[in-house]
């Protein structure tokens, strides 16, 4: 605690208007977001890699961020850091009964039902008080609310899904999720096809037709989100190792050319996946 009153003191002093520093006195709650998100993913990156000394250090920085906003509103008189530490903690104890009292589940599948309900209650609760401050600003309660539209598109799109399986509109099984992916494969190959067609057009029909390529990508990488969320598996992690796996094997690529990017420019793709395949041996 002595060292969060310390980083707290830090913060303040930072953002004196005599004294601070003038970077980050210019900032404010949006241009603070990009930094909060990288951040974030920085975090991830270095468990995935199991570097614990980075792990504390990539910690440290996200805390900042939170302490950076506890400023913020500080000064507008909003909140404060130890404000946004016992909502959170009110939070914790209001949604773990089994621990803070006597209240037993059956199953962890009980425990996630009834968190989750319990989150239903407490949005339905906030949107009531926001209808009581403001009652021209009457909305229809959503499932879909609550979701932050500034998350990635994949981290989204599986709390979309989870939502609509609270009312039973999910597969089975994943296995139940192939032809769906397979049907949305179709159709994008269709649209596909119809672009080739169109390509070079002088109408808006090439445009349009972009448009609906996108739109059917969109649901097949939809689909493949959903097949990931029944297999218990976090698309967003499950893509980032492809990304390293790529990655690390493009890097052969480029030792097996010396890393002659003109060498590379000019060899021909059979050329290319012949060093591929042999990377990924």
């Amino acid at each position: 605690m002595q060292q969060l009153a310390r980083l707290l003191k830090i913060m303040a002093d930072l953002r004196d208007p005599k004294s601070g520093c003038p970077w980050d006195l210019k900032q404010d709650y949006k241009s603070l977001v990009p930094y909060t998100l990288e951040e974030a993913y920085e975090v991830a990156e270095a468990i995935e890699l199991g570097d614990m000394d980075e792990v504390k250090k990539e910690l440290g920085d996200l805390l900042f961020q939170v302490v950076f906003y506890a400023q913020l509103a500080k000064e507008d008189a909003l909140f404060d850091f130890d404000d946004i530490a016992g909502t959170i903690a009110d939070k914790m104890v209001s949604r773990h009964p089994h621990v803070f009292s006597d209240h037993h589940y059956e199953s962890e599948e009980a425990f996630l039902k009834a968190w989750e309900q319990k989150k239903e209650v407490e949005k339905r609760q906030a949107q009531q008080d926001k209808t009581k401050k403001n009652t021209d600003n009457q909305k229809h309660n959503s499932l879909m609310d609550g979701i932050s539209k500034v998350l990635p598109a994949m981290t989204r799109a599986v709390k979309i899904q989870k939502k609509a399986s609270h009312i039973g509109f999910d597969w089975e099984h994943a296995e139940d999720v192939l032809p769906k992916i397979k049907e949305e494969l179709d159709e994008l190959s269709t649209e596909l096809k119809q672009l080739e067609l169109e390509k070079g057009a002088v109408n808006q029909s090439e445009e349009l037709s972009i448009s609906k390529v996108e739109d059917e990508l969109g649901d097949v990488l939809f689909s493949c989100v959903n097949l990931a969320r029944k297999l218990n598996i976090d698309p967003e992690k499950a893509l980032r190792m492809s990304n390293h796996k790529f990655t690390q094997r493009f890097r052969k690529m480029e030792q097996h050319y010396h890393f002659d990017r003109t060498q590379m420019e000019y060899a021909s793709i059979e050329q290319l996946e012949q060093v591929w395949q042999a990377a990924k041996k």
